[in-house]
Formats: C-alpha cells, sequence, structure tokens
C-alpha cells in the first residue's frame, strides 16, 4: 500500500473553516479521482516549538505508486491551485509518499 501524506500547518484564525472545508470539499474531492481507497485525517498534538498555527496530517491511500503516479499528474496540480487560491499563503502544506512495510 501507498501512502500520499500531506502534513498542512493552519492557522489558529482559519482552523475551523478550514477543517469544514478539508471534510466536505477538498478530501471528497481527491476520494472523487478514484485513485485513493480510502483516507484518515488526523491532528497533531505534538507541540513543535517556534511552530505556530495547528498541524494536521491527511493521510490518503492507494494500491499502487501507479494509481498515485496519475492522481500526480492528471489531478494533483488542479486541486492544489484550487487550495492555493482559495488560501493562498495561509496554508503552509508538506508532502510525503510512504510504502507500507
Amino acid at each position: 500500500m501507498i501512502i500520499y501524506n500531506v502534513t498542512c500547518n493552519i492557522p489558529e484564525t482559519i482552523e475551523t473553516e478550514w477543517v469544514h472545508w478539508m471534510k466536505h470539499e477538498h478530501i471528497p474531492e481527491v476520494i472523487a479521482t478514484e485513485k485513493f481507497t480510502g483516507f484518515k485525517m488526523l491532528k497533531l498534538l505534538t507541540n513543535v516549538e517556534d511552530n505556530e498555527g495547528v498541524n494536521y496530517a491527511i493521510q490518503y491511500y492507494c494500491h499502487s505508486i501507479e494509481d498515485y503516479n496519475d492522481y500526480s499528474e492528471n489531478f494533483g496540480p488542479a486541486l492544489k491551485a484550487k487550495t492555493y487560491a482559495k488560501y493562498g499563503d495561509k496554508v503552509l502544506a508538506f508532502r510525503t509518499l510512504l510504502e507500507e512495510v
């Protein structure tokens, strides 16, 4: 299994609105690509020194690297652009790709 992990840093002032948008708009759009079999949205509880805001990790699961590559090439850029158009630099995202062993 391949896990596409997106860790986001959100200002506390937009946290509630962002979480609602993620759950009701963005994540459903990602899942609608049919490249992922499921997801989890997690809030980080560990405090990081010099870190402002709150952090979330969204993990999307897919069967193969080919499914991820198809998402990354054909769907990811438009969804990233849509997120940037809505939030600009307010939301910082760090993306990693993991493989279950």
